[in-house]
């Protein structure tokens, strides 16, 4: 039962930390700007502190609740494929196909790259 509360409050907090940073990286007043940097930034850190929190987890340094609050709760509020998936489309309707392709590559990369340095981050210090 408590398990929700867990889940509940960290996404919360991780989706109010996802609109601060679309809010002053993705928009100029009523316009999306060139690149969403906000995204891209939130999936990034995002990817990141997920795998510092999978090798705590692993490493049995982080107990339940505390993996229910900021994995799956915060984490998952943080990231947002469906903004991404958006901001794709964006890309396609305005027949920038390259741009969107980039973006794309440049998320997936990049978020890997986030993921295994938290883990090797997390191993350097646990």
């Amino acid at each position: 039962m408590i398990a929700w509360i867990f889940v509940f409050l960290g996404g919360g907090l991780g989706s109010i930390c996802r609109y601060y940073l679309a809010r002053h990286f993705n928009y100029t007043g009523q316009e999306y700007i060139i690149f969403p940097y906000g995204t891209l930034i939130a999936n990034i850190l995002s990817c990141f502190i997920l795998g510092f929190l999978i090798q705590k987890q692993i490493s049995n340094h982080l107990t339940e609740n505390f993996r229910l609050l900021l994995a799956t709760g915060f984490c998952g509020g943080f990231s947002t494929f469906s903004t991404f998936s958006y901001e794709i489309y964006i890309y396609l309707q305005k027949d920038q196909l390259w741009q969107g392709l980039g973006y794309v590559s440049l998320s997936l990369i990049t978020g890997v790259i986030a993921l295994i340095a938290g883990i090797r981050l997390c191993q350097i210090l646990f």
